[in-house]
């Protein structure tokens, strides 16, 4: 089945984009034929950035994206968030690319299921 994960909140402040990288991970360790895609749209975009430095203790979204990278998953990042933040492709992390909207609708048309957090 194909799984598409949209992210809107930022990704410390609230726990939903963690949630979010929770049952991603979990779906890809429970469903073998799992494709699942990861939109970071709005303050999402701001997961996928590099170098994050979190508390001992405190998860880290930096980590939990390249896990489901390593897993098989797609990152895909707003360019318009990127740029509204002011990031840049080279501050993304492995795995992440830079997506636009036309590429979240072809995802949307082929999913079998969207999650919006």
């Amino acid at each position: 089945m194909k799984y598409l994960f949209i992210l809107n909140d930022p990704p410390y402040g609230t726990e939903r984009v963690y949630n979010a990288m929770r049952l991603a991970t979990t779906i890809l360790d429970k469903d073998e034929g799992a494709d699942v895609s990861v939109f970071l749209l709005g303050d999402a975009a701001s997961a996928a950035k590099s170098g994050q430095q979190t508390p001992n203790g405190y998860y880290n979204l930096e980590r939990m994206l390249k896990n489901v990278v390593r897993k098989g998953a797609r990152v895909l990042v707003c360019g318009t968030c990127m740029n509204a933040r002011g990031l840049t492709d080279d501050d993304l992390i492995d795995g992440a690319t830079r997506s636009t909207m036309d590429e979240l609708t072809e995802h949307t048309i082929a999913a079998g299921k969207v999650l919006v957090f």
